[in-house]
C-alpha cells in the first residue's frame, strides 16, 4: 500500500503506540523508541518528510 504524505496515520490505531506519564510528553512509539507531544506519526513526518512506515494495526479484542 503506498501512502500518501497528506494521509494521517492514526497513531491510537497503531500497536506500537503508547502513552506516557510525562506531561511534557505524554505520547510514545516503541517502533521508533521516542516520546513527545504532538502525535508520533506527525513527529516521523516532520522529522524526516516521510509518512510513518512502522504503522501495524492494533488487533481489535473480541468480547
Amino acid at each position: 500500500m503506498q501512502m500518501n504524505t497528506n494521509d494521517r496515520i492514526d497513531c491510537m490505531k497503531c500497536k506500537h503506540y503508547f502513552i506516557t506519564w510525562e506531561p511534557s510528553a505524554p505520547k510514545g512509539c516503541k517502533a521508533f523508541g521516542f516520546k513527545t507531544s504532538i502525535m508520533p506519526s506527525l513527529m516521523v513526518l516532520r522529522s524526516s518528510g516521510k509518512p510513518c512506515m512502522h504503522f501495524e494495526s492494533k488487533e481489535i479484542r473480541q468480547k
